[in-house]
């Protein structure tokens, strides 16, 4: 009797241990989707959110993206213009670059082909070697990875205004504490998501496929914003 006992609550446990790890894993999903129903603003280096409503006073003076203006590797102008009303992630990189540039392209190219039919959302990687990524080879570079022009701008510039966008306005090297010098070579990893009103709204590792994802499910709570 005792040993049928011991078996039922051993049966029991079971179960309960079953429909625990079930719902654990359907809470993951669920988190997996969308990590919050908003997402936080962001204005300096330190990356702290802050959590405001959309239509918060606040952020009238937020910290917001400055106007710029590039060449893209058909040789057209892009500016604030391109982006107008537009979600778009940033990166920077360079086409001679051997080591995390080759992945985080192809990370850029998941985002291209998660919205490649959704005119709302582009992708703007900037070149920290304009001196030697011209349009024409940033043409070369982009036709080779499969950029879609219409919705991936590669863009090249005068240096000191690449450098100073990222650095002092993405803060794209900064997030981890790291300061560089007005004249040291610009080098990171990191995708900025920037919303219409050209707020950043995130920072993700580019390296990372879990973290390039979450991007993604990002830029969706991003649109049900409005």
């Amino acid at each position: 009797m005792n040993w049928r006992m011991n078996l039922y609550n051993i049966n029991k446990i079971a179960a309960l241990i079953c429909v625990l790890l079930s719902l654990v894993a359907c809470d993951t999903k669920l988190s997996n989707n969308s990590r919050v129903a908003a997402l936080p603003y962001y204005e300096d280096a330190t990356f702290s959110p802050q959590w405001l409503s959309s239509t918060a006073a606040d952020l009238s003076n937020f910290h917001r993206i400055p106007d710029f203006e590039f060449l893209d590797q058909e040789g057209d102008t892009i500016s604030q213009a391109t982006i107008n009303d537009k979600i778009y992630v940033a990166d920077f990189f360079f086409t001679t670059c051997p080591g995390i540039c080759p992945k985080m392209t192809n990370n850029m190219k998941l985002i291209q082909e998660a919205f490649q039919a959704d005119d709302s959302v582009l992708l703007l990687s900037h070149s920290v070697t304009p001196e030697i990524d011209s349009v024409a080879t940033l043409k070369k570079y982009a036709e080779a990875k499969g950029v879609d022009a219409s919705k991936w701008h590669l863009v090249t510039g005068a240096r000191k205004d690449i450098y100073t966008l990222g650095r002092s306005f993405y803060f794209v090297e900064e997030d981890l504490g790291l300061r560089k010098g007005e004249d040291e070579f610009l080098h990171t990893e990191n995708f900025v998501l920037i919303d219409k009103d050209k707020h950043i709204r995130g920072i993700y590792n580019g390296l990372n496929k879990t973290a390039v994802n979450q991007l993604i499910a990002d830029i969706k709570t991003l649109q049900k914003e409005g």
